[in-house]
C-alpha cells in the first residue's frame, strides 16, 4: 500500500452523467469514492465511457450533470496538480527527456532541476536525460511521460491505458515499475485498462463499467498481499479475483 494514510472522500464522484453535443451519452449516474493513497483500476468493454470518466476526473471535461470533488474542490479548480498519462506518450520530439519532464514546471514558472533528475532516476532513466524521444523505445518514452506527470508532485495520478501500445513483456515490466513508483510516492492512482490481469495485479479495487451509457456495475475488492509480483498471477487467489472481474463484465 502507498505510504500515506487512507482518508475518506479524497475523490468523490456524485451522480455524474455526460452527454456530448451530438447527443451521444457515454456515462450515466456514476458515483464512487476514492480514498487517498489507493490504487484503483477501471475495466470494461470498449466504448462504455471509461476514458470519458477519466477526463472528467481530471477536470479536462465538465460533466453534464452531477459533480466531482477532489479534496473538496472541482478538479479544474483544484489547488493541487493532477497528473495524467495517456496511451500515447505525446512527448515533444524536439525536447530531450529531461526537457520533456521539465515542461509542467516551466508552465508553472518553477525552477527545480533537482526534481527533474529525481523523477528520471525514479522511473529508471538516469543517464538518458539528453536523449530525444526518437531515440527511446516505447517503454522508455512512456517512462518519460510518467515522470512528466509526476514532476509537479500531484496528489492524483490518472492513467488511461498507459501501457496499451507496448508489447506484452514491456507492459508487464511497466506495471511492476508503476507499483514501485506508487510505493515510493504519496500519490493516489486511478488506472483505466482493458486488461483484467493487469487490473487485478496492480489495484486495491477494480471497478467494472458496463452498459450503454456506461455505469459502474461492480466493485471487486482485491485481497492480495503487497508487494505484488508477476508470479502471483499463477496463484488460486489471483485467479479467483480475475474470475470475479470477468464475470462482472460478462454479466452485461
Amino acid at each position: 500500500m502507498s505510504n500515506i494514510p487512507l482518508q475518506d472522500a479524497f475523490l468523490q464522484v456524485d451522480a455524474v452523467s455526460h452527454t456530448f453535443s451530438d447527443g451521444v451519452q457515454p456515462l450515466a449516474d456514476i458515483s464512487l469514492t476514492l480514498p487517498a493513497g489507493a490504487f484503483t483500476a477501471l475495466v470494461g468493454p470498449s466504448g462504455v465511457g471509461k476514458s470519458t470518466l477519466l477526463r472528467i476526473l481530471g477536470g479536462l471535461l465538465q460533466p453534464s450533470s452531477g459533480r466531482v470533488l477532489l479534496k473538496g474542490h472541482l478538479p479544474h479548480l483544484a489547488t493541487d496538480p493532477i497528473g495524467i498519462v495517456f496511451q500515447k506518450e505525446n512527448l515533444m520530439p524536439w525536447r530531450t527527456a529531461a526537457e520533456n519532464v521539465r515542461l509542467p514546471l516551466e508552465i508553472q514558472g518553477i525552477s527545480a532541476p533537482g526534481r527533474v533528475q529525481e523523477l528520471l532516476q525514479l522511473v529508471g532513466l538516469e543517464g538518458f536525460e539528453d536523449t530525444y524521444p526518437a531515440q527511446l523505445s516505447g517503454g522508455m518514452a512512456q517512462r518519460v511521460a510518467l515522470a512528466r506527470a509526476l514532476v509537479h508532485q500531484p496528489d492524483l495520478l490518472l492513467l488511461d491505458e498507459p501501457f496499451g501500445a507496448l508489447d506484452a513483456l514491456t507492459r508487464e515490466r511497466m506495471g511492476q515499475e508503476l507499483l514501485r513508483i506508487w510505493r515510493a510516492l504519496p500519490v493516489t492512482v486511478f488506472l483505466v485498462t482493458h486488461s483484467i490481469s493487469e487490473a487485478v495485479l496492480l489495484a486495491d479495487t477494480v471497478l467494472v463499467m458496463t452498459g450503454t451509457p456506461g455505469r459502474i456495475s461492480e466493485r471487486v475488492k482485491i485481497d492480495l498481499p503487497r508487494p505484488r509480483h508477476l508470479e502471483m498471477q499463477f496463484t488460486p487467489a489471483f485467479r479467483h479475483c480475475a474470475r470475479a472481474v470477468r464475470a462482472a463484465i460478462e454479466e452485461e
